[in-house]
């Protein structure tokens, strides 16, 4: 192994967890430590983001490191930071959607600070005075959803479980960095892996900027 686990300890929830809260459309959604490894990885383990089995590990790595490692390696690096299988354990990093009791989705999210490489990334700051090192800001980098389940509301879900996700943390704001979709216009799913705007919209964020004519930077004020 080339680059040291994560040491990243996220603080329990204050009070009762969301332990498969389902909505009206059977989606359900888990943090990741109250999901098996084999679930997290049937959603994962086909996905490809940067070419590579990414395993949510891009914002991660540093560049000199990123090539050394292979697909068993980034996906031994998230297993041991979402605890997944231990429900008690102090450390994840993401959720977990189900639809009918059938594992169909993931979104990454921590406080912002876990993401060393979004930390010198140009879409998040480009017209901001923002502190950095900021740990009371959270930070929804990553959605996969499985082929076959796409375009049935799981990302809306999981946004919205993110933000109570946080909430429960102690987050006092949450970020995301999503694409601009427009009507027609096709998207492929591995530009998708940020999100939409119209998800986050939905889930009571706001633009603060458009870095980019695609990407914008979305915020929830939680305190």
């Amino acid at each position: 192994m080339t680059t040291k686990e994560s040491e990243w300890q996220i603080p329990k929830s204050n009070g009762e967890d969301m332990a498969m809260s389902t909505t009206g459309g059977g989606i359900s959604v888990v943090p990741a430590n109250e999901a098996s490894w084999e679930d997290l990885d049937v959603v994962l383990g086909s996905a490809r983001c940067h070419s590579v089995r990414c395993y949510c590990q891009r914002f991660k790595i540093p560049n000199s490191q990123w090539n050394q490692l292979e697909d068993d390696e980034r996906a031994f690096l998230l297993r041991a930071q979402t605890g997944c299988g231990n429900p008690e354990s102090g450390i994840t990093s993401g959720l977990v959607a189900y639809l009918d009791h059938q594992p169909v989705g993931w979104c990454a999210i921590e406080p912002r600070t876990a993401y060393i490489k979004l930390l010198s990334s140009r879409v998040p700051w480009a017209g901001r005075n923002e502190v950095k090192n900021d740990d009371g800001v959270w930070a929804v980098t990553c959605f996969i959803i499985r082929n076959g389940y796409r375009r049935r509301g799981i990302t809306y879900e999981l946004t919205r479980a993110a933000v109570e996700f946080a909430r429960r943390r102690g987050a006092r704001a949450v970020e995301g960095y999503p694409m601009i979709t427009v009507p027609g216009q096709e998207i492929t799913w591995g530009e998708l892996h940020v999100g939409s705007r119209n998800a986050f919209a939905a889930a009571g964020f706001r633009e603060v900027t458009r870095p980019t004519t695609r990407r914008v930077v979305m915020r929830l004020d939680l305190q």
